[in-house]
Protein backbone atom coordinates (compact mmCIF):
# COMPACT_ATOMS: atom_id res chain seq x y z
CA UNK A 1 0.00 0.00 0.00
CA UNK A 2 3.28 2.22 0.97
CA UNK A 3 3.63 2.32 -2.97
CA UNK A 4 0.65 5.17 -3.63
CA UNK A 5 2.25 7.46 -1.09
CA UNK A 6 2.80 10.46 -3.34
CA UNK A 7 0.30 9.88 -6.17
CA UNK A 8 -2.97 11.46 -7.14
CA UNK A 9 -6.66 10.15 -7.29
CA UNK A 10 -8.09 11.63 -10.33
CA UNK A 11 -5.36 14.65 -10.93
CA UNK A 12 -6.90 16.11 -7.76
CA UNK A 13 -5.51 14.39 -4.20
CA UNK A 14 -2.35 13.37 -3.74
CA UNK A 15 -1.80 11.01 -1.08
CA UNK A 16 0.74 11.72 2.21
CA UNK A 17 0.50 9.31 4.63
CA UNK A 18 -1.19 6.18 5.64
CA UNK A 19 -3.48 6.90 8.89
CA UNK A 20 -5.31 3.76 8.79
CA UNK A 21 -6.02 0.25 7.30
CA UNK A 22 -8.66 -2.52 7.30
CA UNK A 23 -9.49 -5.20 5.45
CA UNK A 24 -11.83 -3.25 3.08
CA UNK A 25 -10.64 0.02 2.37
CA UNK A 26 -7.25 1.79 3.37
CA UNK A 27 -7.55 5.76 5.10
CA UNK A 28 -4.71 8.34 3.48
CA UNK A 29 -3.72 11.82 4.85
CA UNK A 30 -4.07 13.91 1.77
CA UNK A 31 -3.23 16.78 0.03
CA UNK A 32 -6.88 18.53 -1.88
CA UNK A 33 -4.23 20.41 -4.49
CA UNK A 34 -7.41 22.07 -6.52
CA UNK A 35 -8.43 23.47 -3.16
CA UNK A 36 -5.29 23.31 -1.00
CA UNK A 37 -6.58 21.84 1.78
CA UNK A 38 -5.46 18.69 3.87
CA UNK A 39 -8.27 15.87 3.48
CA UNK A 40 -8.68 12.41 4.57
CA UNK A 41 -9.08 9.88 2.00
CA UNK A 42 -10.83 5.90 2.15
CA UNK A 43 -9.37 3.88 -0.32
CA UNK A 44 -11.03 0.72 -1.46
CA UNK A 45 -8.56 -2.02 -1.35
CA UNK A 46 -7.59 -3.52 -4.63
CA UNK A 47 -8.34 -7.30 -3.54
CA UNK A 48 -12.12 -6.45 -2.61
CA UNK A 49 -13.22 -3.70 -5.53
CA UNK A 50 -13.96 -7.16 -7.72
CA UNK A 51 -16.31 -8.45 -4.21
CA UNK A 52 -19.96 -7.33 -5.45
CA UNK A 53 -21.22 -7.08 -1.74
CA UNK A 54 -18.24 -5.21 -0.47
CA UNK A 55 -18.06 -3.03 -3.52
CA UNK A 56 -21.71 -2.10 -2.31
CA UNK A 57 -21.60 -1.83 0.73
CA UNK A 58 -18.31 0.85 0.70
CA UNK A 59 -20.94 3.05 -1.92
CA UNK A 60 -23.70 2.67 0.46
CA UNK A 61 -21.26 4.51 3.04
CA UNK A 62 -20.37 7.40 0.72
CA UNK A 63 -24.68 7.59 0.23
CA UNK A 64 -24.92 7.40 4.33
CA UNK A 65 -22.88 9.64 5.51
CA UNK A 66 -23.28 12.36 2.82
CA UNK A 67 -26.88 12.71 3.84
CA UNK A 68 -25.54 13.23 7.45
CA UNK A 69 -24.66 17.22 8.57
CA UNK A 70 -24.35 17.60 12.10
CA UNK A 71 -21.26 19.07 14.02
CA UNK A 72 -20.21 15.85 15.42
CA UNK A 73 -20.07 14.13 11.94
CA UNK A 74 -16.94 13.58 10.31
CA UNK A 75 -18.74 14.97 7.09
CA UNK A 76 -18.14 13.73 3.46
CA UNK A 77 -16.60 16.25 0.92
CA UNK A 78 -16.57 14.32 -2.50
CA UNK A 79 -16.36 10.39 -3.67
CA UNK A 80 -15.05 8.89 -6.82
CA UNK A 81 -13.05 6.46 -8.55
CA UNK A 82 -9.58 6.22 -9.71
CA UNK A 83 -9.27 3.24 -12.16
CA UNK A 84 -11.97 1.24 -10.66
CA UNK A 85 -11.14 1.99 -6.77
CA UNK A 86 -13.68 3.47 -5.23
CA UNK A 87 -12.79 6.50 -2.62
CA UNK A 88 -14.34 8.66 0.04
CA UNK A 89 -13.20 12.07 0.56
CA UNK A 90 -13.21 13.16 4.16
CA UNK A 91 -12.90 16.08 6.19
CA UNK A 92 -9.53 15.91 7.69
CA UNK A 93 -9.69 15.43 11.48
CA UNK A 94 -6.52 16.51 13.38
CA UNK A 95 -6.23 14.60 16.69
CA UNK A 96 -6.95 11.15 18.10
CA UNK A 97 -9.19 8.59 18.02
CA UNK A 98 -11.17 8.16 21.59
CA UNK A 99 -9.41 5.36 21.82
CA UNK A 100 -6.06 6.39 21.52
CA UNK A 101 -6.53 8.82 24.33
CA UNK A 102 -8.01 6.14 26.58
CA UNK A 103 -5.17 4.19 25.92
CA UNK A 104 -2.86 7.18 27.12
CA UNK A 105 -4.77 8.41 29.65
CA UNK A 106 -6.39 5.56 31.44
CA UNK A 107 -9.52 6.46 32.85
CA UNK A 108 -10.91 9.94 31.67
CA UNK A 109 -12.05 12.33 34.49
CA UNK A 110 -15.60 11.58 34.84
CA UNK A 111 -17.50 14.88 33.29
CA UNK A 112 -15.12 14.92 30.25
CA UNK A 113 -16.32 10.92 29.56
CA UNK A 114 -19.79 12.25 30.21
CA UNK A 115 -19.36 14.96 27.70
CA UNK A 116 -18.21 13.08 25.19
CA UNK A 117 -20.96 10.69 25.51
CA UNK A 118 -23.58 13.44 24.78
CA UNK A 119 -21.88 14.79 21.82
CA UNK A 120 -21.48 10.68 20.55
CA UNK A 121 -25.01 10.48 21.15
CA UNK A 122 -26.13 13.78 19.17
CA UNK A 123 -24.52 12.35 16.10
CA UNK A 124 -25.68 9.45 16.70
CA UNK A 125 -29.82 11.13 16.59
CA UNK A 126 -28.84 12.87 13.41
CA UNK A 127 -28.21 9.19 11.72
CA UNK A 128 -30.74 8.12 13.52
CA UNK A 129 -33.14 10.18 12.09
CA UNK A 130 -32.29 9.85 8.63
CA UNK A 131 -33.12 6.07 9.80
CA UNK A 132 -29.60 4.98 9.43
CA UNK A 133 -27.65 2.73 12.40
CA UNK A 134 -24.50 2.95 12.57
CA UNK A 135 -23.94 -0.87 13.61
CA UNK A 136 -19.56 0.05 14.79
CA UNK A 137 -19.92 2.40 17.34
CA UNK A 138 -16.70 1.87 18.87
CA UNK A 139 -13.78 4.40 20.57
CA UNK A 140 -11.64 3.78 17.45
CA UNK A 141 -14.38 5.61 15.47
CA UNK A 142 -14.28 8.35 17.09
CA UNK A 143 -12.09 11.21 16.73
CA UNK A 144 -11.39 14.03 19.35
CA UNK A 145 -10.44 17.50 17.54
CA UNK A 146 -8.02 19.80 18.33
CA UNK A 147 -10.48 21.48 19.79
CA UNK A 148 -11.52 18.73 22.09
CA UNK A 149 -14.87 17.81 20.39
CA UNK A 150 -15.90 13.97 19.72
CA UNK A 151 -16.72 13.66 15.68
CA UNK A 152 -17.81 10.37 14.77
CA UNK A 153 -16.84 8.79 11.66
CA UNK A 154 -16.40 5.23 9.32
CA UNK A 155 -20.21 4.56 8.63
CA UNK A 156 -18.33 1.64 6.64
CA UNK A 157 -21.16 -1.10 8.15
CA UNK A 158 -23.83 1.19 8.48
CA UNK A 159 -27.43 0.78 6.61
CA UNK A 160 -31.01 2.27 6.81
CA UNK A 161 -33.78 0.38 8.49
CA UNK A 162 -34.85 0.55 4.73
CA UNK A 163 -32.16 -1.45 3.18
CA UNK A 164 -32.05 -5.78 3.02
CA UNK A 165 -29.97 -8.29 1.30
CA UNK A 166 -26.67 -6.55 2.16
CA UNK A 167 -26.42 -8.52 5.49
CA UNK A 168 -27.59 -12.09 6.20
CA UNK A 169 -29.38 -13.41 8.74
CA UNK A 170 -26.79 -15.00 10.92
CA UNK A 171 -23.86 -12.79 10.47
CA UNK A 172 -22.25 -10.54 12.84
CA UNK A 173 -21.13 -7.01 11.73
CA UNK A 174 -19.35 -5.12 14.10
CA UNK A 175 -16.46 -5.01 16.80
CA UNK A 176 -17.39 -7.57 19.57
CA UNK A 177 -15.71 -5.42 22.32
CA UNK A 178 -18.85 -2.78 21.66
CA UNK A 179 -21.69 -5.25 19.55
CA UNK A 180 -24.82 -5.63 20.77
CA UNK A 181 -26.83 -8.77 21.78
CA UNK A 182 -29.07 -8.72 19.13
CA UNK A 183 -26.27 -8.04 16.39
CA UNK A 184 -24.14 -10.54 18.10
CA UNK A 185 -27.51 -13.12 17.51
CA UNK A 186 -27.73 -11.93 13.82
CA UNK A 187 -30.79 -10.13 14.53
CA UNK A 188 -32.79 -7.12 13.10
CA UNK A 189 -30.30 -4.12 14.55
CA UNK A 190 -31.76 -0.40 15.19
CA UNK A 191 -30.45 2.15 16.73
CA UNK A 192 -31.19 1.26 20.23
CA UNK A 193 -28.32 -0.92 18.95
CA UNK A 194 -25.99 2.13 18.72
CA UNK A 195 -27.39 3.06 21.97
CA UNK A 196 -26.09 -0.39 23.76
CA UNK A 197 -22.22 -0.13 21.85
CA UNK A 198 -22.23 4.05 23.47
CA UNK A 199 -23.07 2.39 26.82
CA UNK A 200 -19.92 0.09 26.33
CA UNK A 201 -18.05 3.01 25.22
CA UNK A 202 -18.89 4.97 28.28
CA UNK A 203 -18.27 2.13 30.51
CA UNK A 204 -14.56 2.21 29.05
CA UNK A 205 -14.58 5.64 29.22
CA UNK A 206 -14.99 5.76 32.94
CA UNK A 207 -12.65 2.61 33.71
CA UNK A 208 -10.22 2.47 31.17
CA UNK A 209 -11.61 -0.98 30.20
CA UNK A 210 -14.06 -3.18 28.17
CA UNK A 211 -16.22 -4.88 30.13
CA UNK A 212 -16.02 -8.15 28.91
CA UNK A 213 -12.91 -10.50 28.06
CA UNK A 214 -12.56 -13.89 26.29
CA UNK A 215 -10.64 -16.00 23.87
CA UNK A 216 -11.58 -15.08 21.11
CA UNK A 217 -14.21 -12.65 19.60
CA UNK A 218 -17.19 -14.94 19.78
CA UNK A 219 -16.23 -15.80 23.09
CA UNK A 220 -16.73 -12.06 23.77
CA UNK A 221 -19.95 -11.27 21.58
CA UNK A 222 -21.65 -14.47 23.80
CA UNK A 223 -21.32 -12.59 27.09
CA UNK A 224 -22.92 -9.66 25.74
CA UNK A 225 -25.48 -12.41 24.73
CA UNK A 226 -25.55 -14.09 28.51
CA UNK A 227 -23.51 -12.30 31.16
CA UNK A 228 -24.42 -8.84 33.67
CA UNK A 229 -22.87 -5.57 32.79
CA UNK A 230 -20.17 -5.26 35.27
CA UNK A 231 -21.17 -2.37 37.94
CA UNK A 232 -19.37 0.55 36.79
CA UNK A 233 -19.72 1.95 40.37
CA UNK A 234 -17.38 -1.11 41.70
CA UNK A 235 -14.52 -0.39 38.97
CA UNK A 236 -14.87 3.33 39.88
CA UNK A 237 -17.03 4.26 42.93
CA UNK A 238 -16.78 7.92 42.52
CA UNK A 239 -19.12 7.36 39.98
CA UNK A 240 -22.89 8.69 40.68
CA UNK A 241 -25.97 6.34 41.05
CA UNK A 242 -27.21 8.59 38.37
CA UNK A 243 -24.69 8.11 35.74
CA UNK A 244 -24.55 4.02 36.28
CA UNK A 245 -28.29 3.87 35.67
CA UNK A 246 -27.71 5.39 32.39
CA UNK A 247 -25.41 3.02 31.87
CA UNK A 248 -27.32 0.12 33.06
CA UNK A 249 -30.69 1.49 31.07
CA UNK A 250 -28.37 2.02 27.73
CA UNK A 251 -26.83 -1.66 28.26
CA UNK A 252 -29.78 -3.71 28.75
CA UNK A 253 -29.70 -7.25 27.15
CA UNK A 254 -33.37 -7.37 26.24
CA UNK A 255 -34.18 -4.15 24.26
CA UNK A 256 -37.73 -3.08 25.10
CA UNK A 257 -35.60 -2.53 28.60
CA UNK A 258 -33.12 0.28 26.89
CA UNK A 259 -33.43 4.15 26.25
CA UNK A 260 -36.50 3.92 23.50
CA UNK A 261 -34.25 6.66 21.46
CA UNK A 262 -31.36 9.03 21.53
CA UNK A 263 -33.47 12.15 23.24
CA UNK A 264 -34.19 9.79 26.14
CA UNK A 265 -30.57 8.77 26.27
CA UNK A 266 -29.26 12.68 26.00
CA UNK A 267 -31.47 14.12 28.57
CA UNK A 268 -30.62 11.49 31.33
CA UNK A 269 -26.74 12.20 30.17
CA UNK A 270 -27.31 15.95 30.38
CA UNK A 271 -28.85 15.40 34.16
CA UNK A 272 -25.78 13.37 34.82
CA UNK A 273 -23.50 15.75 33.16
CA UNK A 274 -24.48 18.55 35.62
CA UNK A 275 -24.32 16.66 38.73
CA UNK A 276 -21.15 15.08 38.08
CA UNK A 277 -19.66 18.77 37.23
CA UNK A 278 -20.80 19.66 40.40
CA UNK A 279 -19.61 16.61 42.06
CA UNK A 280 -15.85 16.96 40.27
CA UNK A 281 -16.26 21.36 41.12
CA UNK A 282 -14.74 21.89 37.57
CA UNK A 283 -15.57 22.25 34.00
CA UNK A 284 -12.32 21.57 31.97
CA UNK A 285 -11.99 21.68 28.31
CA UNK A 286 -14.95 20.33 26.44
CA UNK A 287 -16.60 19.85 29.48
CA UNK A 288 -17.22 23.27 29.41
CA UNK A 289 -18.42 23.71 25.73
CA UNK A 290 -21.00 20.97 26.03
CA UNK A 291 -21.93 22.43 29.75
CA UNK A 292 -23.13 25.69 27.46
CA UNK A 293 -25.72 23.57 25.44
CA UNK A 294 -27.44 22.16 27.83
CA UNK A 295 -31.15 23.61 29.25
CA UNK A 296 -30.87 26.62 31.81
CA UNK A 297 -32.54 24.33 34.12
CA UNK A 298 -29.81 21.23 34.05
CA UNK A 299 -27.33 24.44 34.39
CA UNK A 300 -28.84 25.26 37.65
CA UNK A 301 -28.09 22.18 39.02
CA UNK A 302 -24.30 23.33 39.03
CA UNK A 303 -23.08 25.36 41.81
CA UNK A 304 -23.45 29.01 41.56
CA UNK A 305 -19.41 29.65 41.64
CA UNK A 306 -18.89 26.83 38.67
CA UNK A 307 -21.73 28.06 36.88
CA UNK A 308 -20.64 31.69 37.28
CA UNK A 309 -17.22 30.88 35.67
CA UNK A 310 -19.23 28.81 32.42
CA UNK A 311 -21.23 31.60 31.99
CA UNK A 312 -18.95 34.17 32.29
CA UNK A 313 -16.26 32.35 29.97
CA UNK A 314 -19.65 32.49 27.62
CA UNK A 315 -20.18 36.46 28.12
CA UNK A 316 -16.21 36.87 27.58
CA UNK A 317 -16.68 35.25 24.32
CA UNK A 318 -19.65 37.66 23.42
CA UNK A 319 -18.08 40.71 24.72
CA UNK A 320 -14.76 40.02 21.95
CA UNK A 321 -17.02 38.98 18.96
CA UNK A 322 -18.65 42.23 19.91
CA UNK A 323 -15.57 44.44 20.03
CA UNK A 324 -14.68 42.76 17.12
CA UNK A 325 -18.20 43.04 15.58
CA UNK A 326 -18.15 47.36 16.21
CA UNK A 327 -14.90 47.63 15.23
CA UNK A 328 -15.81 46.26 12.07
CA UNK A 329 -19.10 48.27 11.77
CA UNK A 330 -17.54 51.55 12.45
CA UNK A 331 -14.85 50.69 9.67
CA UNK A 332 -17.95 49.85 7.22
CA UNK A 333 -19.93 52.61 8.23
CA UNK A 334 -17.53 54.84 6.45
CA UNK A 335 -17.96 52.81 3.29
CA UNK A 336 -21.57 51.92 3.57
CA UNK A 337 -23.28 51.77 0.26
CA UNK A 338 -19.93 51.04 -1.84
CA UNK A 339 -20.00 47.53 -1.18
CA UNK A 340 -16.88 47.42 -0.08
CA UNK A 341 -15.76 46.89 3.63
CA UNK A 342 -12.67 48.09 5.13
CA UNK A 343 -12.44 45.00 7.01
CA UNK A 344 -8.86 42.73 6.76
CA UNK A 345 -9.32 40.62 3.69
CA UNK A 346 -8.80 36.82 4.29
CA UNK A 347 -5.33 35.87 2.52
CA UNK A 348 -4.70 39.24 1.75
CA UNK A 349 -6.95 38.59 -1.45
CA UNK A 350 -9.59 42.22 -2.45
CA UNK A 351 -13.16 42.36 -1.58
CA UNK A 352 -15.11 42.03 -4.69
CA UNK A 353 -17.71 45.11 -4.97
CA UNK A 354 -21.10 44.51 -4.91
CA UNK A 355 -24.26 46.67 -5.79
CA UNK A 356 -26.49 47.40 -2.83
CA UNK A 357 -29.55 45.42 -5.16
CA UNK A 358 -27.49 42.52 -6.04
CA UNK A 359 -28.16 40.17 -3.64
CA UNK A 360 -31.39 37.69 -3.84
CA UNK A 361 -33.20 34.84 -1.26
CA UNK A 362 -33.51 31.68 -3.70
CA UNK A 363 -35.91 29.04 -2.69
CA UNK A 364 -37.25 27.75 -6.29
CA UNK A 365 -40.44 26.65 -6.48
CA UNK A 366 -40.85 22.72 -6.10
CA UNK A 367 -38.87 22.58 -3.03
CA UNK A 368 -41.33 22.93 -0.57
CA UNK A 369 -41.99 25.68 2.06
CA UNK A 370 -42.59 29.84 1.29
CA UNK A 371 -40.69 30.33 -1.54
CA UNK A 372 -40.49 34.20 -0.58
CA UNK A 373 -37.48 33.69 1.88
CA UNK A 374 -37.89 37.18 2.80
CA UNK A 375 -36.08 38.17 -0.36
CA UNK A 376 -37.01 41.76 0.80
CA UNK A 377 -34.38 41.29 3.21
CA UNK A 378 -31.81 40.02 1.11
CA UNK A 379 -29.44 43.16 0.35
CA UNK A 380 -29.09 42.99 4.49
CA UNK A 381 -26.52 40.22 3.98
CA UNK A 382 -24.05 42.02 1.67
CA UNK A 383 -24.57 45.85 3.14
CA UNK A 384 -21.36 45.20 4.92
CA UNK A 385 -23.15 45.96 8.34
CA UNK A 386 -22.98 42.50 10.80
CA UNK A 387 -25.71 44.07 12.85
CA UNK A 388 -27.75 43.68 10.11
CA UNK A 389 -29.04 40.43 8.48
CA UNK A 390 -31.28 38.40 6.27
CA UNK A 391 -33.07 35.36 8.03
CA UNK A 392 -34.58 32.09 5.97
CA UNK A 393 -38.31 31.56 7.35
CA UNK A 394 -38.93 29.24 10.37
CA UNK A 395 -39.11 25.48 9.91
CA UNK A 396 -40.45 24.50 13.55
CA UNK A 397 -40.18 20.82 12.99
CA UNK A 398 -36.36 21.73 13.57
CA UNK A 399 -35.59 21.01 9.64
CA UNK A 400 -35.42 22.29 6.19
CA UNK A 401 -37.14 19.56 4.77
CA UNK A 402 -36.26 20.08 1.79
CA UNK A 403 -32.71 19.70 -0.02
CA UNK A 404 -31.84 23.60 1.23
CA UNK A 405 -32.58 27.43 0.72
CA UNK A 406 -30.02 30.54 0.48
CA UNK A 407 -28.88 34.01 -0.97
CA UNK A 408 -26.90 34.34 -4.32
CA UNK A 409 -25.60 37.03 -5.17
CA UNK A 410 -24.70 39.03 -8.62
CA UNK A 411 -21.35 39.75 -9.19
CA UNK A 412 -21.78 41.34 -12.64
CA UNK A 413 -19.93 41.20 -15.11
CA UNK A 414 -17.91 38.42 -13.87
CA UNK A 415 -15.51 37.57 -11.38
CA UNK A 416 -13.19 34.81 -10.45
CA UNK A 417 -13.44 34.70 -6.55
CA UNK A 418 -11.14 32.53 -4.59
CA UNK A 419 -13.07 33.14 -1.55
CA UNK A 420 -16.18 33.26 0.34
CA UNK A 421 -16.75 35.11 4.00
CA UNK A 422 -19.65 34.58 5.87
CA UNK A 423 -20.61 36.32 8.95
CA UNK A 424 -23.60 34.52 10.83
CA UNK A 425 -25.13 34.92 14.72
CA UNK A 426 -27.09 31.62 14.20
CA UNK A 427 -23.31 29.17 13.98
CA UNK A 428 -23.42 25.30 13.28
CA UNK A 429 -25.12 25.00 10.09
CA UNK A 430 -23.59 23.27 6.78
CA UNK A 431 -23.65 25.46 3.67
CA UNK A 432 -22.29 25.37 0.34
CA UNK A 433 -21.22 27.39 -2.48
CA UNK A 434 -22.27 27.29 -6.01
CA UNK A 435 -21.54 29.57 -9.05
CA UNK A 436 -23.05 29.92 -12.37
CA UNK A 437 -23.30 32.68 -15.27
CA UNK A 438 -26.89 31.85 -16.71
CA UNK A 439 -29.56 34.50 -14.46
CA UNK A 440 -31.24 31.60 -11.98
CA UNK A 441 -34.74 31.52 -12.53
CA UNK A 442 -37.60 31.09 -9.27
CA UNK A 443 -38.65 27.77 -10.70
CA UNK A 444 -35.68 25.73 -11.74
CA UNK A 445 -33.35 24.27 -8.94
CA UNK A 446 -31.03 22.99 -12.02
CA UNK A 447 -28.40 21.90 -9.51
CA UNK A 448 -25.04 19.90 -11.59
CA UNK A 449 -27.34 20.73 -14.95
CA UNK A 450 -25.99 21.75 -18.10
CA UNK A 451 -26.13 26.36 -17.96
CA UNK A 452 -27.01 25.51 -13.92
CA UNK A 453 -25.46 25.69 -10.98
CA UNK A 454 -21.97 24.21 -10.59
CA UNK A 455 -21.04 23.39 -6.62
CA UNK A 456 -17.76 25.06 -6.23
CA UNK A 457 -17.09 24.47 -2.25
CA UNK A 458 -19.16 23.24 1.01
CA UNK A 459 -18.21 23.75 4.85
CA UNK A 460 -19.93 21.34 6.89
CA UNK A 461 -20.15 23.32 9.73
CA UNK A 462 -20.29 27.32 9.44
CA UNK A 463 -18.58 29.30 12.51
CA UNK A 464 -19.38 32.91 13.16
CA UNK A 465 -17.50 33.66 10.76
CA UNK A 466 -16.16 31.79 8.04
CA UNK A 467 -14.21 31.67 5.03
CA UNK A 468 -14.67 29.29 2.93
CA UNK A 469 -11.97 28.61 -0.29
CA UNK A 470 -13.16 28.54 -4.03
CA UNK A 471 -11.57 26.80 -6.57
CA UNK A 472 -10.52 30.19 -8.59
CA UNK A 473 -10.85 28.50 -11.62
CA UNK A 474 -13.42 30.06 -13.62
CA UNK A 475 -15.11 33.00 -13.60
CA UNK A 476 -18.71 33.37 -12.13
CA UNK A 477 -21.52 36.37 -11.95
CA UNK A 478 -23.89 34.62 -9.76
CA UNK A 479 -22.88 32.71 -6.52
CA UNK A 480 -25.11 31.24 -4.09
CA UNK A 481 -24.79 30.59 -0.64
CA UNK A 482 -26.72 27.40 0.01
CA UNK A 483 -28.11 26.05 2.88
CA UNK A 484 -28.73 22.77 3.66
CA UNK A 485 -29.11 21.82 7.70
CA UNK A 486 -30.25 23.98 10.04
CA UNK A 487 -28.15 24.52 13.34
CA UNK A 488 -29.16 22.39 16.20
CA UNK A 489 -32.07 23.41 18.30
CA UNK A 490 -32.63 26.41 16.04
CA UNK A 491 -35.69 26.75 13.48
CA UNK A 492 -33.48 29.21 11.35
CA UNK A 493 -30.21 30.48 10.38
CA UNK A 494 -29.22 34.07 9.47
CA UNK A 495 -26.74 35.75 6.82
CA UNK A 496 -25.41 38.60 8.36
CA UNK A 497 -22.86 39.22 6.01
CA UNK A 498 -20.99 37.60 2.69
CA UNK A 499 -18.21 38.69 1.04
CA UNK A 500 -16.86 37.59 -1.91
CA UNK A 501 -12.83 37.67 -2.28
CA UNK A 502 -10.49 37.77 -5.80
Amino acid sequence: MTTLLGTKLNGRYRLEARIGAGGMSTVYRALDETLERRVAIKLMNTEVVSDSDQLERFRREARAVAQLSHPNVVGVIDAGEDEGRPYIVFECVEGETLKERIRRQGRLPIPEAVAYAIEIVRALGAAHARHIVHRDVKPQNVLIDEEGSANVTDFGIARTLEEDGLTADGRVLGTTDYVSPEQALGQPVTGQSDLYSLGVVLYEMLTGEVPFRGENQVAVAMKHVRDAMPDVQAKRPEVSAALAKVIDTATAKRVADRYADDAELIADLEDALAIETARAGNAPGEVTAVLRTLPVPKQRRIPYQLRHRVITTTLALIVIAGIVAAGIWLAARAHHGTGRASQSPPSQLAQVGLCQTCAHAYNPDGLGGDTSQNDNEAGLAIDNDPQTKWQTEQYYGGTLGKPGVGVYVDAHPRVVARELRLVTDTPAFTAQVWGRNTPPTPTQADFNQPGGWVQLASSPYVHHKQDIELPGAAPYRYYLVWIVSLPPGLQSVSLNEISLYK
